[in-house]
């Protein structure tokens, strides 16, 4: 299994995660099993999805990435400004912070910073979801560089230091499964200040049944897509043991593709689901990316310069 296959294993088990979370968003533990009790999901739509559609999630993540592409590198104004554009076309979803962030009024420098000020609260998953393709573009540019833009990616729209961390480590996560390096080390990069949390919810016993917060929040999340992935054999498991957890299945299951794709490939993303598998693009002319289009972007991602 080459880079590149395991590149778009991340992108686009990603946008599967989404999709077929995205119809049991905040369902009770077991939802997945209750929905398929013969443990073969699909992208069945539901709760205002159409089937196969994906959410903000994989929405926000396709922006990022085009920026990455069209703009030769990191280029945090124009990211904020997609993302703006989006939010202002009235998407399916889009959290509440984000929302607030993004249309605010506020330059892309000091938007999130001045949330987090008069919220305080700002450590939602919400730089965790769209995370696939910036993933992707800066693992070959080493453990560094990729956890530095993962917290400036994450800055853009959160303000609490605990969601840059959850995305930096989401990053090398991805980088050292796309490169086999150990994936743990990431923790040694950690800001001191996050260190000891991150390390409990990454530990092999950690389970989700362990976290305090509601798994919308970054820790919870992300140790809930790395326990899937742990205690799972296959791409398929992963999914189904992170949709299973309930709450937000979308984002969680999202995460838990990005990492499940890196591990096992493209190829273990169920063929069946990719027909149906779409991507809107709210306030960019009515694109629509199929699971072909998904294919080249990582692609791409994962070769340019």
């Amino acid at each position: 299994m080459t880079e590149i296959d395991r590149a778009v294993g991340a992108v686009l088990g990603s946008a599967a995660g989404d999709a077929l979370g995205a119809p049991l968003e905040f369902g009770l533990p077991g939802v997945f099993r209750e929905r398929f009790p013969d443990g073969v999901g699909e992208l069945c739509g539901g709760g205002g999805w159409d089937p196969g559609e994906a959410t903000d999630d994989t929405q926000m993540a396709v922006l990022l990435g085009e920026s990455l592409l069209e703009r030769g590198g990191l280029d945090l104004p124009d990211v904020f400004d997609r993302f703006r554009r989006w939010a202002a076309a009235d998407p399916k979803d889009i959290g509440l912070q984000t929302e607030q962030v993004l249309l605010g009024g506020d330059p892309w420098d000091l938007a999130a910073a001045r949330h987090f000020q008069v919220n305080t609260h700002a450590a939602g998953n919400g730089s965790l979801m769209r995370a696939a393709t910036s993933a992707v573009y800066f693992a070959a540019r080493g453990r560094t560089e990729t956890m530095d833009a993962a917290r400036r990616i994450a800055a853009l729209t959160h303000g609490d230091g605990a969601a840059w961390e959850g995305t930096a480590v989401l990053h090398e996560l991805v980088r050292a499964a796309l490169l086999g390096e150990d994936p743990l080390a990431a923790l040694a990069e950690v800001a001191p200040a996050h260190r000891d949390r991150w390390a409990t919810v990454l530990a092999p016993g950690w389970h989700p049944d362990d976290a305090t917060e509601f798994n919308g929040a970054v820790w919870p999340c992300l140790g809930s897509a790395v326990w899937a992935l742990r205690t799972t054999r296959s791409f398929e498991e992963a999914l189904a043991a992170a949709v299973d957890l309930g709450g937000d299945t979308d984002t969680v299951a999202a995460v838990t593709g990005t990492l499940a794709g890196a591990v096992y490939g493209s190829a273990a993303v169920p063929a069946r689901w990719l027909p149906v598998l779409h991507v809107p693009l709210p306030g960019f002319g009515g694109r629509v990316l199929r699971a072909d289009d998904l294919r080249d972007l990582a692609r791409a991602l994962a070769t340019a310069d």
